[in-house]
Protein backbone atom coordinates (compact mmCIF):
# COMPACT_ATOMS: atom_id res chain seq x y z
CA UNK A 1 0.00 0.00 0.00
CA UNK A 2 1.50 3.32 -1.06
CA UNK A 3 1.97 6.11 1.44
CA UNK A 4 -0.61 8.91 1.30
CA UNK A 5 0.47 11.99 -0.58
CA UNK A 6 0.95 15.14 1.55
CA UNK A 7 -1.89 17.60 1.27
CA UNK A 8 -0.94 20.83 -0.54
CA UNK A 9 -0.78 24.02 1.49
CA UNK A 10 -3.95 26.08 1.10
CA UNK A 11 -3.31 29.03 -1.21
CA UNK A 12 -4.62 31.45 1.39
CA UNK A 13 -1.89 30.42 3.84
CA UNK A 14 1.01 30.80 1.40
CA UNK A 15 1.39 34.62 1.75
CA UNK A 16 1.34 34.25 5.55
CA UNK A 17 4.09 31.60 5.41
CA UNK A 18 6.27 33.76 3.15
CA UNK A 19 5.72 36.75 5.45
CA UNK A 20 6.74 34.67 8.48
CA UNK A 21 9.89 33.45 6.74
CA UNK A 22 10.82 36.99 5.70
CA UNK A 23 10.25 38.23 9.24
CA UNK A 24 12.66 35.71 10.75
CA UNK A 25 15.75 37.56 12.00
CA UNK A 26 18.94 36.88 10.05
CA UNK A 27 21.67 35.07 11.97
CA UNK A 28 23.66 37.67 13.86
CA UNK A 29 27.27 38.05 12.79
CA UNK A 30 30.02 37.32 15.31
CA UNK A 31 32.26 39.84 13.52
CA UNK A 32 32.01 43.27 15.17
CA UNK A 33 31.64 46.10 12.63
CA UNK A 34 33.07 49.45 13.74
CA UNK A 35 33.16 52.87 12.09
CA UNK A 36 34.99 56.19 12.35
CA UNK A 37 32.55 57.19 15.10
CA UNK A 38 33.11 54.22 17.41
CA UNK A 39 36.40 52.56 16.42
CA UNK A 40 38.45 53.85 19.36
CA UNK A 41 35.71 53.28 21.92
CA UNK A 42 34.93 49.87 20.40
CA UNK A 43 38.50 48.72 20.91
CA UNK A 44 38.59 50.20 24.41
CA UNK A 45 35.58 48.04 25.28
CA UNK A 46 37.56 44.97 24.16
CA UNK A 47 40.83 44.90 26.14
CA UNK A 48 43.49 42.38 25.23
CA UNK A 49 43.98 40.92 21.75
CA UNK A 50 41.74 42.05 18.84
CA UNK A 51 42.04 41.31 15.10
CA UNK A 52 40.78 44.03 12.74
CA UNK A 53 40.07 43.62 9.02
CA UNK A 54 40.08 46.80 6.93
CA UNK A 55 38.11 46.01 3.75
CA UNK A 56 36.25 47.37 0.73
CA UNK A 57 32.91 45.82 -0.35
CA UNK A 58 33.98 45.57 -4.02
CA UNK A 59 37.32 43.84 -3.27
CA UNK A 60 37.50 40.28 -4.60
CA UNK A 61 40.04 39.15 -1.98
CA UNK A 62 37.79 40.57 0.77
CA UNK A 63 34.80 38.62 -0.55
CA UNK A 64 36.82 35.41 -0.50
CA UNK A 65 38.02 36.10 3.04
CA UNK A 66 34.54 37.00 4.41
CA UNK A 67 33.18 33.46 5.14
CA UNK A 68 36.52 32.36 6.61
CA UNK A 69 36.67 35.47 8.81
CA UNK A 70 33.07 34.94 9.95
CA UNK A 71 33.72 31.29 10.79
CA UNK A 72 36.87 32.21 12.72
CA UNK A 73 34.95 34.89 14.66
CA UNK A 74 32.36 32.33 15.73
CA UNK A 75 34.99 29.83 16.85
CA UNK A 76 36.96 32.51 18.73
CA UNK A 77 33.93 34.08 20.39
CA UNK A 78 34.79 34.88 23.99
CA UNK A 79 38.51 34.35 23.30
CA UNK A 80 39.61 36.91 20.69
CA UNK A 81 37.17 39.45 19.14
CA UNK A 82 37.27 39.86 15.34
CA UNK A 83 36.43 43.34 14.02
CA UNK A 84 35.94 44.77 10.53
CA UNK A 85 35.95 48.31 9.15
CA UNK A 86 34.56 49.31 5.73
CA UNK A 87 37.20 51.69 4.39
CA UNK A 88 34.92 53.08 1.67
CA UNK A 89 32.70 54.57 4.40
CA UNK A 90 35.29 55.14 7.15
CA UNK A 91 38.31 56.69 5.49
CA UNK A 92 39.52 58.53 8.62
CA UNK A 93 40.19 55.33 10.55
CA UNK A 94 41.71 53.55 7.56
CA UNK A 95 43.97 56.49 6.74
CA UNK A 96 45.07 56.75 10.36
CA UNK A 97 46.33 53.18 10.30
CA UNK A 98 47.97 53.42 6.88
CA UNK A 99 45.64 51.12 4.99
CA UNK A 100 46.60 51.15 1.30
CA UNK A 101 45.25 47.81 0.04
CA UNK A 102 42.43 45.40 0.81
CA UNK A 103 42.00 43.41 2.87
CA UNK A 104 44.51 44.68 5.44
CA UNK A 105 44.47 42.84 8.78
CA UNK A 106 46.04 44.31 11.90
CA UNK A 107 46.44 43.07 15.46
CA UNK A 108 45.57 45.41 18.33
CA UNK A 109 46.40 44.91 22.01
CA UNK A 110 44.56 46.95 24.61
CA UNK A 111 43.42 49.42 21.95
CA UNK A 112 46.89 50.00 20.48
CA UNK A 113 48.11 48.75 17.10
CA UNK A 114 50.53 45.83 17.69
CA UNK A 115 51.44 45.07 14.08
CA UNK A 116 50.18 43.65 10.81
CA UNK A 117 48.58 40.21 10.81
CA UNK A 118 50.65 38.11 8.40
CA UNK A 119 49.11 34.75 9.24
CA UNK A 120 46.90 32.43 7.17
CA UNK A 121 43.65 33.66 5.63
CA UNK A 122 41.62 30.53 6.37
CA UNK A 123 39.32 30.01 9.36
CA UNK A 124 41.56 27.21 10.70
CA UNK A 125 44.67 29.31 10.21
CA UNK A 126 43.21 32.45 11.82
CA UNK A 127 41.95 30.46 14.83
CA UNK A 128 45.27 28.65 15.27
CA UNK A 129 47.30 31.85 14.85
CA UNK A 130 45.26 33.91 17.30
CA UNK A 131 45.08 31.16 19.92
CA UNK A 132 48.86 31.07 19.87
CA UNK A 133 48.89 34.83 20.35
CA UNK A 134 46.32 34.74 23.12
CA UNK A 135 47.73 31.75 25.02
CA UNK A 136 51.18 31.12 26.50
CA UNK A 137 54.14 31.18 24.11
CA UNK A 138 55.18 27.74 25.39
CA UNK A 139 52.81 25.14 26.86
CA UNK A 140 53.82 23.52 30.15
CA UNK A 141 53.69 19.70 29.95
CA UNK A 142 53.21 17.97 33.29
CA UNK A 143 52.79 14.34 32.20
CA UNK A 144 53.61 11.80 29.51
CA UNK A 145 49.97 11.99 28.36
CA UNK A 146 50.26 15.78 27.91
CA UNK A 147 53.48 15.29 25.97
CA UNK A 148 52.11 12.62 23.61
CA UNK A 149 49.02 14.69 22.92
CA UNK A 150 51.11 17.78 22.14
CA UNK A 151 53.51 16.10 19.69
CA UNK A 152 50.60 14.26 18.02
CA UNK A 153 49.45 17.49 16.36
CA UNK A 154 49.33 18.01 12.59
CA UNK A 155 52.13 20.60 12.90
CA UNK A 156 55.67 20.13 14.15
CA UNK A 157 56.40 20.52 17.87
CA UNK A 158 59.42 22.08 19.58
CA UNK A 159 59.83 20.79 23.14
CA UNK A 160 62.33 22.02 25.72
CA UNK A 161 63.38 19.59 28.47
CA UNK A 162 64.73 21.32 31.58
CA UNK A 163 65.58 19.72 34.89
CA UNK A 164 66.13 23.28 36.11
CA UNK A 165 63.38 25.63 34.93
CA UNK A 166 65.19 28.71 36.18
CA UNK A 167 68.53 28.53 34.35
CA UNK A 168 69.85 30.45 31.35
CA UNK A 169 68.92 27.68 28.89
CA UNK A 170 65.28 27.81 30.00
CA UNK A 171 65.26 31.62 29.72
CA UNK A 172 66.67 31.50 26.18
CA UNK A 173 64.11 28.86 25.19
CA UNK A 174 61.23 31.00 26.45
CA UNK A 175 62.67 34.01 24.65
CA UNK A 176 62.72 32.04 21.38
CA UNK A 177 59.16 30.81 22.00
CA UNK A 178 57.92 34.38 22.48
CA UNK A 179 59.67 35.58 19.31
CA UNK A 180 58.60 32.65 17.12
CA UNK A 181 55.16 31.84 18.51
CA UNK A 182 53.41 33.08 15.36
CA UNK A 183 54.89 30.30 13.24
CA UNK A 184 55.85 27.36 15.46
CA UNK A 185 54.48 25.37 18.41
CA UNK A 186 56.45 25.32 21.66
CA UNK A 187 56.18 23.34 24.89
CA UNK A 188 58.44 22.76 27.87
CA UNK A 189 58.64 20.32 30.72
CA UNK A 190 60.54 19.56 33.92
CA UNK A 191 58.76 16.24 34.42
CA UNK A 192 61.49 13.82 35.51
CA UNK A 193 60.22 10.90 33.39
CA UNK A 194 60.25 13.00 30.21
CA UNK A 195 63.58 14.71 30.89
CA UNK A 196 65.33 11.40 31.56
CA UNK A 197 63.84 9.80 28.45
CA UNK A 198 64.73 12.54 25.98
CA UNK A 199 67.63 14.46 27.53
CA UNK A 200 70.20 12.48 29.50
CA UNK A 201 72.16 15.65 30.32
CA UNK A 202 69.18 17.20 32.09
CA UNK A 203 68.35 19.88 29.52
CA UNK A 204 67.94 20.19 25.78
CA UNK A 205 65.52 20.73 22.90
CA UNK A 206 63.92 18.26 20.52
CA UNK A 207 61.95 19.04 17.36
CA UNK A 208 59.23 16.45 16.67
CA UNK A 209 57.85 16.28 13.13
CA UNK A 210 54.13 15.47 12.71
CA UNK A 211 53.45 11.71 13.16
CA UNK A 212 51.34 11.60 9.99
CA UNK A 213 54.42 12.57 7.95
CA UNK A 214 56.66 9.81 9.35
CA UNK A 215 58.73 8.19 6.57
CA UNK A 216 61.81 6.02 5.99
CA UNK A 217 63.89 8.79 4.41
CA UNK A 218 64.43 10.96 7.51
CA UNK A 219 64.19 10.90 11.30
CA UNK A 220 60.87 11.77 12.92
CA UNK A 221 62.61 13.90 15.54
CA UNK A 222 65.76 16.02 15.60
CA UNK A 223 67.83 17.00 18.63
CA UNK A 224 69.19 20.51 19.06
CA UNK A 225 72.89 19.97 18.30
CA UNK A 226 74.63 22.90 20.00
CA UNK A 227 76.23 22.82 23.45
CA UNK A 228 75.02 26.31 24.27
CA UNK A 229 71.32 27.15 24.03
CA UNK A 230 70.57 30.65 22.73
CA UNK A 231 67.38 32.05 21.17
CA UNK A 232 69.20 32.85 17.91
CA UNK A 233 70.56 29.32 17.56
CA UNK A 234 67.14 27.86 18.41
CA UNK A 235 65.58 29.87 15.57
CA UNK A 236 68.22 28.64 13.09
CA UNK A 237 67.77 25.05 14.28
CA UNK A 238 64.01 25.16 13.79
CA UNK A 239 64.14 26.81 10.37
CA UNK A 240 66.65 24.26 9.09
CA UNK A 241 64.81 21.18 10.38
CA UNK A 242 61.10 21.85 10.88
CA UNK A 243 59.93 20.82 7.41
CA UNK A 244 62.36 18.05 6.55
CA UNK A 245 62.85 16.85 2.98
CA UNK A 246 59.29 17.30 1.72
CA UNK A 247 56.63 18.99 3.90
CA UNK A 248 52.90 19.09 3.31
CA UNK A 249 52.28 22.68 2.19
CA UNK A 250 49.00 24.17 3.40
CA UNK A 251 47.40 27.61 3.41
CA UNK A 252 48.63 27.97 6.99
CA UNK A 253 52.34 27.26 6.41
CA UNK A 254 52.84 28.28 2.78
CA UNK A 255 54.51 31.59 3.64
CA UNK A 256 57.22 29.72 5.55
CA UNK A 257 57.82 27.29 2.66
CA UNK A 258 57.54 29.55 -0.38
CA UNK A 259 59.95 32.32 -1.33
CA UNK A 260 62.84 30.06 -2.29
CA UNK A 261 63.54 27.71 -5.22
CA UNK A 262 60.69 25.24 -4.65
CA UNK A 263 59.30 22.16 -6.39
CA UNK A 264 55.70 21.28 -5.53
CA UNK A 265 53.88 18.08 -6.42
CA UNK A 266 50.14 18.81 -6.53
CA UNK A 267 47.67 15.93 -6.11
CA UNK A 268 44.77 14.90 -3.89
CA UNK A 269 46.60 15.37 -0.59
CA UNK A 270 44.19 14.74 2.28
CA UNK A 271 45.69 13.51 5.54
CA UNK A 272 42.33 13.42 7.30
CA UNK A 273 40.49 11.18 4.82
CA UNK A 274 43.33 9.43 3.01
CA UNK A 275 46.65 9.55 4.86
CA UNK A 276 47.91 6.36 3.19
CA UNK A 277 47.24 7.65 -0.33
CA UNK A 278 48.70 11.05 0.54
CA UNK A 279 51.94 9.47 1.72
CA UNK A 280 52.09 7.06 -1.23
CA UNK A 281 52.89 9.84 -3.71
CA UNK A 282 54.82 11.92 -1.18
CA UNK A 283 57.21 9.01 -0.61
CA UNK A 284 57.92 8.84 -4.34
CA UNK A 285 58.72 12.55 -4.41
CA UNK A 286 60.98 12.13 -1.38
CA UNK A 287 62.81 9.19 -2.91
CA UNK A 288 63.85 11.29 -5.91
CA UNK A 289 64.38 14.47 -3.87
CA UNK A 290 66.78 12.73 -1.48
CA UNK A 291 68.89 11.49 -4.41
CA UNK A 292 69.41 15.03 -5.72
CA UNK A 293 69.83 16.62 -2.29
CA UNK A 294 72.45 14.02 -1.34
CA UNK A 295 74.28 14.93 -4.57
CA UNK A 296 74.52 18.54 -3.37
CA UNK A 297 71.78 20.13 -5.49
CA UNK A 298 69.93 23.08 -3.93
CA UNK A 299 66.12 22.91 -4.16
CA UNK A 300 63.23 22.72 -1.69
CA UNK A 301 60.37 20.24 -2.10
CA UNK A 302 56.75 20.06 -0.96
CA UNK A 303 53.45 18.33 -1.68
CA UNK A 304 50.15 20.21 -1.78
CA UNK A 305 46.47 19.65 -2.42
CA UNK A 306 45.56 20.43 -6.01
CA UNK A 307 42.14 21.52 -4.77
CA UNK A 308 43.48 23.94 -2.15
CA UNK A 309 46.11 25.36 -4.50
CA UNK A 310 44.06 25.37 -7.69
CA UNK A 311 44.93 29.05 -8.14
CA UNK A 312 48.63 28.14 -8.21
CA UNK A 313 48.02 25.43 -10.79
CA UNK A 314 46.42 28.01 -13.06
CA UNK A 315 49.54 30.15 -12.64
CA UNK A 316 51.47 27.25 -14.20
CA UNK A 317 48.86 26.56 -16.88
CA UNK A 318 48.07 23.20 -15.27
CA UNK A 319 44.71 21.46 -14.99
CA UNK A 320 43.27 21.50 -11.47
CA UNK A 321 40.71 18.77 -12.24
CA UNK A 322 40.94 15.60 -10.22
CA UNK A 323 43.41 12.90 -11.18
CA UNK A 324 45.47 10.34 -9.33
CA UNK A 325 49.06 11.15 -10.29
CA UNK A 326 50.66 14.43 -9.16
CA UNK A 327 51.41 17.33 -11.47
CA UNK A 328 54.72 19.02 -10.78
CA UNK A 329 56.06 22.56 -11.10
CA UNK A 330 59.04 24.60 -9.90
CA UNK A 331 58.96 28.28 -8.95
CA UNK A 332 62.30 29.93 -8.20
CA UNK A 333 62.93 32.71 -5.71
CA UNK A 334 63.18 35.07 -8.71
CA UNK A 335 59.70 34.03 -9.89
CA UNK A 336 60.83 31.86 -12.82
CA UNK A 337 58.48 28.94 -13.47
CA UNK A 338 59.07 25.47 -14.90
CA UNK A 339 56.40 22.82 -15.52
CA UNK A 340 56.89 19.06 -15.76
CA UNK A 341 55.22 18.03 -19.01
CA UNK A 342 55.78 14.29 -18.73
CA UNK A 343 53.22 12.31 -16.71
CA UNK A 344 54.36 11.46 -13.18
CA UNK A 345 55.42 7.79 -13.09
CA UNK A 346 55.16 5.47 -10.09
CA UNK A 347 58.84 4.57 -10.31
CA UNK A 348 59.81 8.24 -10.06
CA UNK A 349 61.81 8.18 -13.31
CA UNK A 350 59.79 10.98 -14.94
CA UNK A 351 60.41 13.27 -11.96
CA UNK A 352 64.07 12.31 -12.02
CA UNK A 353 64.39 13.27 -15.68
CA UNK A 354 62.58 16.57 -15.05
CA UNK A 355 64.93 17.47 -12.19
CA UNK A 356 68.01 16.51 -14.16
CA UNK A 357 66.90 18.78 -17.02
CA UNK A 358 66.24 21.56 -14.51
CA UNK A 359 69.68 21.37 -12.92
CA UNK A 360 71.32 21.03 -16.36
CA UNK A 361 69.56 24.22 -17.51
CA UNK A 362 67.67 22.45 -20.30
CA UNK A 363 64.12 23.49 -19.34
CA UNK A 364 62.17 26.30 -20.99
CA UNK A 365 60.58 28.78 -18.57
CA UNK A 366 56.80 28.86 -18.42
CA UNK A 367 55.18 32.24 -18.99
CA UNK A 368 51.53 32.93 -18.21
CA UNK A 369 50.26 35.38 -20.82
CA UNK A 370 47.17 36.58 -22.62
CA UNK A 371 47.46 36.57 -26.42
CA UNK A 372 49.30 39.55 -27.92
CA UNK A 373 46.60 41.95 -29.21
CA UNK A 374 46.19 41.89 -32.99
CA UNK A 375 45.69 45.66 -32.92
CA UNK A 376 47.31 47.88 -30.30
CA UNK A 377 46.84 51.37 -31.68
CA UNK A 378 44.82 52.88 -28.83
CA UNK A 379 46.04 55.72 -26.62
CA UNK A 380 46.84 53.19 -23.86
CA UNK A 381 48.97 50.29 -25.05
CA UNK A 382 47.84 46.86 -23.92
CA UNK A 383 50.72 44.90 -22.43
CA UNK A 384 50.72 41.13 -21.89
CA UNK A 385 53.55 38.94 -20.63
CA UNK A 386 54.56 37.97 -24.18
CA UNK A 387 55.05 41.57 -25.35
CA UNK A 388 56.25 43.08 -22.06
CA UNK A 389 59.87 43.30 -23.19
CA UNK A 390 58.91 44.78 -26.55
CA UNK A 391 56.79 47.60 -25.08
CA UNK A 392 57.85 48.27 -21.49
CA UNK A 393 61.53 47.41 -21.80
CA UNK A 394 62.06 49.34 -25.03
CA UNK A 395 65.29 51.17 -24.11
CA UNK A 396 64.47 54.34 -26.03
CA UNK A 397 61.01 54.88 -24.47
CA UNK A 398 59.77 56.23 -21.14
CA UNK A 399 56.86 53.99 -20.11
CA UNK A 400 54.16 54.59 -17.51
CA UNK A 401 52.46 51.25 -16.87
CA UNK A 402 49.40 50.48 -14.78
CA UNK A 403 48.99 46.96 -13.36
CA UNK A 404 45.28 46.40 -12.78
CA UNK A 405 42.66 43.76 -11.97
CA UNK A 406 39.37 43.62 -13.92
CA UNK A 407 37.31 43.49 -10.70
CA UNK A 408 39.13 46.38 -8.96
CA UNK A 409 36.90 49.39 -8.24
CA UNK A 410 39.81 51.86 -8.03
CA UNK A 411 41.04 50.60 -11.42
CA UNK A 412 37.65 51.19 -12.99
CA UNK A 413 37.57 54.72 -11.60
CA UNK A 414 41.03 55.39 -12.99
CA UNK A 415 40.31 54.02 -16.47
CA UNK A 416 38.77 57.14 -18.12
CA UNK A 417 41.46 59.42 -16.64
CA UNK A 418 44.22 57.07 -17.73
CA UNK A 419 42.76 56.94 -21.24
CA UNK A 420 42.60 60.73 -21.34
CA UNK A 421 46.27 60.84 -20.31
CA UNK A 422 47.09 58.48 -23.17
CA UNK A 423 45.20 60.68 -25.61
CA UNK A 424 47.04 63.81 -24.46
CA UNK A 425 50.39 62.06 -25.04
CA UNK A 426 49.40 60.18 -28.21
CA UNK A 427 51.68 62.34 -30.39
CA UNK A 428 54.70 62.05 -28.09
CA UNK A 429 57.26 59.73 -29.75
CA UNK A 430 59.17 59.15 -26.50
CA UNK A 431 56.48 58.35 -23.90
CA UNK A 432 54.24 55.26 -23.80
CA UNK A 433 51.16 54.98 -21.58
CA UNK A 434 50.44 51.29 -20.98
CA UNK A 435 48.37 48.91 -18.88
CA UNK A 436 48.50 45.22 -17.99
CA UNK A 437 45.98 42.85 -16.42
CA UNK A 438 48.14 41.47 -13.60
CA UNK A 439 45.64 38.69 -12.86
CA UNK A 440 45.98 37.18 -16.35
CA UNK A 441 49.70 37.73 -16.99
CA UNK A 442 52.94 37.05 -15.18
CA UNK A 443 54.42 40.26 -13.79
CA UNK A 444 58.19 40.17 -14.33
CA UNK A 445 60.86 41.11 -11.81
CA UNK A 446 61.71 43.71 -10.53
CA UNK A 447 58.07 44.87 -10.56
CA UNK A 448 56.09 44.08 -7.39
CA UNK A 449 52.31 44.16 -7.49
CA UNK A 450 50.53 43.63 -4.16
CA UNK A 451 47.44 45.76 -4.70
CA UNK A 452 45.49 47.38 -7.51
CA UNK A 453 46.08 49.58 -9.30
CA UNK A 454 49.88 49.61 -9.02
CA UNK A 455 51.63 52.06 -11.35
CA UNK A 456 55.30 52.14 -12.32
CA UNK A 457 57.44 54.47 -14.42
CA UNK A 458 60.14 52.70 -16.47
CA UNK A 459 62.64 55.36 -17.67
CA UNK A 460 64.45 55.03 -20.98
CA UNK A 461 67.87 53.49 -20.53
CA UNK A 462 67.12 52.30 -16.98
CA UNK A 463 64.65 49.47 -17.34
CA UNK A 464 65.96 47.40 -14.42
CA UNK A 465 65.22 50.24 -11.99
CA UNK A 466 61.56 51.18 -12.48
CA UNK A 467 60.07 53.74 -10.09
CA UNK A 468 56.80 53.09 -8.29
CA UNK A 469 54.35 55.95 -8.93
CA UNK A 470 52.95 57.22 -5.62
CA UNK A 471 51.31 60.47 -6.81
CA UNK A 472 47.73 61.58 -7.35
CA UNK A 473 45.48 59.97 -9.94
CA UNK A 474 44.12 62.98 -11.79
CA UNK A 475 45.35 63.60 -15.35
CA UNK A 476 47.11 66.76 -14.18
CA UNK A 477 48.97 64.75 -11.50
CA UNK A 478 50.33 62.31 -14.08
CA UNK A 479 51.37 65.11 -16.42
CA UNK A 480 53.17 66.99 -13.63
CA UNK A 481 54.99 63.78 -12.72
CA UNK A 482 56.05 63.11 -16.32
CA UNK A 483 57.27 66.67 -16.73
CA UNK A 484 59.60 66.02 -13.76
CA UNK A 485 60.67 62.46 -14.55
CA UNK A 486 60.53 62.00 -18.35
CA UNK A 487 63.80 61.82 -20.28
CA UNK A 488 62.44 64.33 -22.79
CA UNK A 489 59.90 67.11 -22.27
CA UNK A 490 56.43 65.58 -22.82
CA UNK A 491 54.69 66.50 -26.08
CA UNK A 492 51.08 67.20 -25.15
CA UNK A 493 48.22 66.97 -27.62
CA UNK A 494 46.12 70.14 -27.47
CA UNK A 495 42.39 69.69 -27.14
CA UNK A 496 40.63 69.88 -30.51
CA UNK A 497 39.31 73.42 -31.20
CA UNK A 498 35.91 72.09 -32.28
CA UNK A 499 35.57 70.21 -28.99
CA UNK A 500 36.59 73.33 -27.10
CA UNK A 501 33.97 75.50 -28.83
CA UNK A 502 31.25 72.89 -28.25
CA UNK A 503 32.25 72.63 -24.60
CA UNK A 504 32.17 76.43 -24.23
CA UNK A 505 28.77 76.66 -25.94
CA UNK A 506 27.42 74.02 -23.58
CA UNK A 507 28.78 75.89 -20.56
CA UNK A 508 27.23 79.15 -21.86
CA UNK A 509 23.81 77.44 -21.97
Amino acid sequence: MSAPRPRPLPAALLPLLLLALAARPARASDVVELSDADFESGLAERPGLVLVEFFAPWCGHCKRLAPEYESAATRLKGVVPLVKVDCTANSNTCNKYGVSGYPTLKIFRDGEEAGTYDGPRTADGIVSHLKKQAGPASVALSSMADFEKFIGDKDASVVGFFGDASGDAYSEFMKAANNLRDNYRFAHTSEEELVQKYEEDGEGIVLFRPPRLTNKFEDSSVKYPEDKITSGKIKKFIQENVFGICPHMTEDNKDLIQGKDLLVAYYDVDYEKNAKGSNYWRNRVMMVAKKFLDAGHQLSFAVASRKTFGHELSEFGLDSSTGEAPVVAIRTAKGEKYVMQEEFSRDGKALERFLQDYFDGNLKKYLKSEPIPESNDGPVKVVVAENFDEIVNAEDKDVLIEFYAPWCGHCKNLEPKYKELGEKLSKDPNIVIAKMDATANDVPSPYEVRGFPTIYFAPAGSKQSPKKYEGGREVSDFISYLKREATNTPVLQEEDKTKKSKKKAKEDL
